[in-house]
């Protein structure tokens, strides 16, 4: 019973282990934006590692995978459980963290293929350490499945395998999109809240300095507030999240106005977006000015989105010629569109028809 009870664990472990690292590996930059989102100031306040955060997304999935394949082949079982539960022990301290301060709403254990709440992903990872104390404890009867020749084999060809394939989804598109703005996806319809669906539940919160301290005060304590006190803020806390569409805060602004209903109802349109131009790759931004001439050519609207300033707009209209309006959206969503700065995105009323990474225009069909 002791046997099979192991390596049922050593299965379990094994596949949900790699099943992990390959959704994240599908989409490293995704992942270390969650990383990042970790680092900031109000989770762990370590900034300073925001810049490492792709790299050591690449070397999270891949160690994730990696010890995975380890576990199920048996190849050297006593230093693979050590590390996976070193590693189990660290992402459930993360997850239990974001969940009871309530500070990261998605680990990203699965990347965009399935959200988990906070305490979900903690329960998952309880689950997790469970199984891998098992395996811990019953060491001895991992066995290796194969020759140690074979084992080397799979071992590094495996290493090889996620080597490969993040250096192919970071220069083109990931094999998998799980993201809303996928090809085929309706803008319009991912942003429509259903009738009848949920609404949020909100408190207002206001916050009054009193003798030298901010206390905090909902709208039934207003009459109660210290003669003296003075008004510092009002933030709105959330009691109950309602519905929310698979695509929010989705904007193309300029000047004030907000232009999506216009350009969505538009039947052919090229929107390049670069989140981020000042740090946009500039051998892609050289492309952008082409592409417009020639998509124009053949019908097409071309617009720019960003959530860079307006300085930082124009220094790059100047310095790459463009011909082309930038129009301004939160980089949340840009980033979520399309993971490469810049990338180029075909809409038919606001339907995606394609989307390629900076290194493919050439593949574009106008």
């Amino acid at each position: 019973m002791k046997n099979i009870i192991t390596q049922f664990s050593r299965i379990f472990v094994g596949i949900l282990f790699i099943i992990s690292g390959l959704i994240k590996l599908n989409d490293p930059l995704g992942f270390s934006y969650k990383l990042a989102e970790y680092f900031s100031e109000p989770v762990f306040n370590m900034s300073f590692l925001e810049p490492f955060a792709l790299a050591l997304a690449l070397f999270l999935v891949t160690v994730e995978v990696v010890l995975g394949v380890m576990l199920l082949i048996g190849y050297k079982s006593k230093f693979t459980i050590w590390s996976l539960l070193l590693l189990i022990v660290f992402f459930t301290f993360l997850t239990f963290y974001s969940a009871y301060f309530d500070v990261v709403k998605d680990c990203g254990c699965f990347g965009d293929a399935l959200h988990l709440t906070p305490w979900q992903s903690f329960t998952k990872d309880v689950v997790l350490l469970f199984f891998i104390l098992i395996l811990f404890y019953n060491k001895k009867l991992v066995k290796p499945l194969f020759g140690n020749t074979t084992q080397n084999i799979l071992a590094f060809a495996s290493i090889a395998a996620c080597a490969f394939m993040g250096y192919w989804v970071l220069n083109h598109l990931p094999f998998i999109d799980f993201r809303p703005f996928k090809v085929g996806n309706n803008i319009q319809k991912g942003m429509r809240i259903p009738d009848g669906a949920p609404k949020s539940v909100v408190e207002m919160v206001f916050i009054y300095k009193v003798n030298g301290v901010d206390k905090e005060f909902t709208e039934k304590d207003l009459m109660n507030i210290p003669a003296g006190a003075t008004f510092v803020d009002r933030k709105d806390k959330v009691i109950t999240e309602g519905y929310v569409p698979p695509i929010h805060d989705f904007a193309m602004a300029k000047d004030g106005s907000d232009y999506k209903d216009e350009f969505l109802q538009e039947p052919k349109v090229v929107m390049i977006v670069a989140y981020d131009l000042i740090h946009a790759d500039k051998a892609g931004l050289l492309k952008l000015e082409k592409l417009n001439l020639d998509a124009k050519a053949k019908g097409y609207k071309v617009i720019g989105m960003t959530a860079s300033t307006p300085e930082d707009i124009a220094k790059t209209n100047k310095q790459f010629g463009y011909t082309f309006d930038f129009y301004f959206c939160d980089a949340i969503p840009l980033k979520t569109i399309e993971r490469a700065n810049p990338s180029i995105v075909i809409l038919n009323h606001g339907t995606i028809l394609q989307k390629v990474h900076y290194n493919d225009i050439q593949d574009l069909k106008l």
